[in-house]
């Protein structure tokens, strides 16, 4: 059997950078409490080896707001200005593992504002970093994913809009979106805040899928970035599967093909994608 590795599989600079944050804070606050503001990322098997390293995982305000002493990292996908604000007190140290990408969309955000322009954000509003990017605008700025939402888009005629995107977004799909959105005839400024890693990695996948005839998309099941993956490699090859894990895969759906390819999400350690491959050839 042919195997084929992505080589834009696993992690990806953001968040290699904001795991490695949690491992250093773990030597160097022994005995200190350590938490994360939500998932450090979207993988359950390095969350679950976090917390027996003793980090905890808070996933409200008011937790935030109870703390008296601790550090806590910010995880790739950002956080609100208002998250900053809760946390600026005596006692709680923070670490901010934001993505630099996803902080420049922060910048954008608040610059294009101050412009006195709306900001769109293409995106899933129940993402954490959409949520994110969201709290660093104002009152009016609006969040659209589908073309339903833009038809519905009831801006005066001479708005100001300004156009952003979350990082791991289907580029495609945002061209398609952003496309809809400047035939309304919008002073319209489109910023193009799709990370180039994500791009790399959905084109890649695209190709590999259309080659082989199966595909093993391995990744956590909230990641987004995975699923948009899947959903791609998808249309290119019917015999496409999602997994975290090998445990996940059921080996005879793989036994008689002569060709396999495998990707995996941003938030997938390099340790399970070499225990897929190797199981795969073997």
């Amino acid at each position: 059997m042919e195997v084929i590795v992505a080589k834009t599989a696993g992690f990806c600079f953001g968040v290699k950078r904001a795991v490695e944050s949690v491992y250093r804070q773990i030597e160097a606050n022994e005995g200190r409490p350590i938490y994360t503001y939500g998932p450090i990322i979207h993988n359950e098997e390095v969350v679950k080896d976090l917390e027996k390293k003793g980090v905890q995982v808070l996933n409200t305000e008011e937790e935030l707001a109870a703390l008296k002493e601790g550090v806590v990292i910010i995880r790739s996908h950002g956080v609100g200005k208002h998250i900053y604000d809760i946390l600026n007190k005596p006692g709680i140290a923070v670490v901010d593992a934001t993505c630099p990408f996803v902080k420049k969309i922060h910048r954008i955000v608040q610059e294009e504002n101050a412009k006195g322009r709306r900001v769109i954000i293409i995106g899933n509003e129940h993402h954490p970093e959409v949520e994110g990017i969201k709290g660093w605008g104002d009152d009016r700025t609006m969040i659209v994913e589908s073309e339903t939402q833009i038809d519905e888009l009831s801006l005066l005629s001479d708005e100001k809009v300004s156009i952003v995107s979350q990082t791991t977004f289907n580029y495609k799909k945002f061209q398609d979106l952003v496309e809809k959105i400047l035939k309304k005839g919008y002073d319209s400024s489109v910023l193009n805040t799709i990370c180039n890693a994500t791009q790399e990695r959905q084109s890649e996948a695209r190709e590999i899928a259309s080659k082989v005839e199966a595909m093993i998309v391995i990744g956590g099941k909230s990641s987004s970035n995975t699923q948009k993956l899947y959903d791609i490699c998808r249309r290119e090859c019917e015999h496409t599967y999602y997994i975290q894990t090998f445990d996940d895969l059921d080996p005879e759906s793989v036994s008689s093909v002569r060709s396999v390819g495998i990707t995996a999400g941003a938030s997938t350690p390099k340790n399970i994608i070499e225990e897929v491959h190797t199981k795969c050839q073997n």
